[in-house]
C-alpha cells in the first residue's frame, strides 16, 4: 500500500482495494464520455500529420474552422463509433496495467518500476486489440480532406458521398483494406503503434506518477489530491508527447497513406518536412494529450476512490 507517511493517506489506489464490479462499468462510462467531448481533437491531429506540408491547414484552429465550416459538427466526428471501440480495449488495457502492477508488488518493485513495466505491457495488450479499428478510423477521419484543392487523402477510393451513412462508408473501408491486403491489412503500421504508443504509454505512467509525488512535496497539503493526480496527468502527457512526436505521425502516414514501411515513411516525411517533422501537428497533439490526460485522470482515479473498499475509505484523500 502506497501511503504518505506524514498525512496518512492512499497515494496509489491498488488493484485488490477496489471492487470491480464498481470499476469496470463506470470506467467505461468515463472513457465514452471523454471521447465523445474530445474526438474532434484527435481528428483535427490525424489530418494535420497526414497533409502535406500544410497545404490544406495553416494549423489546429483552421483545421477545425475549415472542417466545421465545410461539414458542420458531423465533420468533427468523421470515423467516431468505429474509434469508439477503444472502450473496450480500454479495460484490457488498464486491467493488464493494474495487473502487472500487483504481480511486480507481489515481488518488491518500486513506484517507477511498476508504472513503466505495466504502461508499457498495457499498451502491447491495447493496441493489438484497437490497431485494426484504428486504422478503419482513420481512413474515415481523412476522407475528402481538402477536397476541391487537389489534397484530398483517399487511397483507397471510398465513395464518400455526404448522403451515404458514416456506417455504409465504414464497412466499405473495411472491405476494401481486406479485399487489398487481406487480414494483415487491418494491421497495417501495427509495428510503428508499437514502437509509438509501448514506450508512450510505459512514460506516461511513470512521469505521471513521478509529478505527482513532486506536486505533492511542494504544494500545500490542503490541495485537493485528485487535482493534484490530473495536473500530474497532463504534464506527463505533455512530456511524452513532446518525445514520442515523430514516431506517431510515421503511424498515422502508415496506416492512412499505405506505405511499405516504416523506413518508407520517415523518407517521406524528412523530404516534406526536415526538422520540421518533430513539430508537425504537435500542437495539436499538446492540447489533445493535456486535455486528455487531465480527464481520463479525473476520471480514472475518481472511479477508483467510489470502487475502493470500505475498510479503505478512510484512507483516501479526494
Amino acid at each position: 500500500m502506497d501511503m504518505d507517511s506524514n498525512s496518512e493517506f492512499i497515494r496509489t489506489i491498488e488493484w485488490d482495494m477496489m471492487d470491480k464490479r464498481k470499476f469496470f462499468p463506470l470506467s467505461m462510462l468515463s472513457s465514452f464520455s471523454i471521447r465523445c467531448c474530445f474526438y474532434p481533437l484527435t481528428l483535427i491531429k490525424t489530418q494535420l500529420q497526414v497533409q502535406f506540408k500544410n497545404n490544406v491547414y495553416s494549423g489546429m484552429f483552421d483545421a477545425g474552422y475549415k472542417i466545421y465550416r465545410a461539414e458542420g459538427p458531423a465533420g468533427l466526428y468523421r470515423g467516431f463509433w468505429i474509434s469508439s471501440v477503444q472502450i473496450f480495449s480500454g479495460v484490457f488495457y488498464i486491467s493488464t496495467y493494474e495487473g502487472v502492477r500487483h504481480i511486480l508488488s507481489n515481488y518488491g518493485a518500486n513506484q517507477q518500476t511498476k508504472s513503466l513495466i505495466g504502461g508499457g505491457c498495457a499498451s502491447l495488450v491495447g493496441q493489438t486489440i484497437i490497431v485494426p479499428f484504428d486504422v478503419i478510423s482513420q481512413h474515415a477521419m481523412v476522407l475528402g480532406m481538402g477536397q476541391g484543392k487537389g489534397a484530398g487523402v483517399n487511397p483507397l477510393g471510398i465513395n464518400h458521398n455526404s448522403s451515404r451513412s458514416r456506417f455504409r462508408i465504414s464497412m466499405d473501408i473495411a472491405k476494401e483494406i481486406f479485399r487489398r491486403d487481406g487480414f494483415k491489412g487491418y494491421y497495417r503500421g501495427y509495428n510503428a503503434s508499437l514502437m509509438a504508443y509501448v514506450p508512450n504509454s510505459a512514460m506516461w505512467w511513470t512521469f505521471y506518477h513521478m509529478y505527482e509525488d513532486k506536486l505533492i512535496e511542494v504544494l500545500p497539503a490542503d490541495v485537493s489530491h485528485l487535482l493534484i493526480q490530473s495536473i500530474a496527468g497532463s504534464l506527463g502527457g505533455f512530456t511524452t508527447t513532446i518525445i514520442t512526436n515523430p514516431l506517431d505521425i510515421i503511424r498515422a502516414r502508415l496506416q492512412v497513406q499505405r506505405l511499405d514501411s516504416m523506413r518508407s515513411a520517415f523518407t517521406e516525411l524528412w523530404a516534406e518536412e526536415k526538422l520540421r517533422m518533430f513539430f508537425k501537428g504537435l500542437s495539436a497533439r499538446l492540447v489533445q494529450s493535456a486535455v486528455f490526460s487531465f480527464s481520463i485522470i479525473l476520471g480514472y482515479e475518481t472511479i477508483k476512490r467510489i470502487s475502493i473498499d470500505d475498510q479503505y475509505k478512510h484512507l483516501v484523500r479526494w
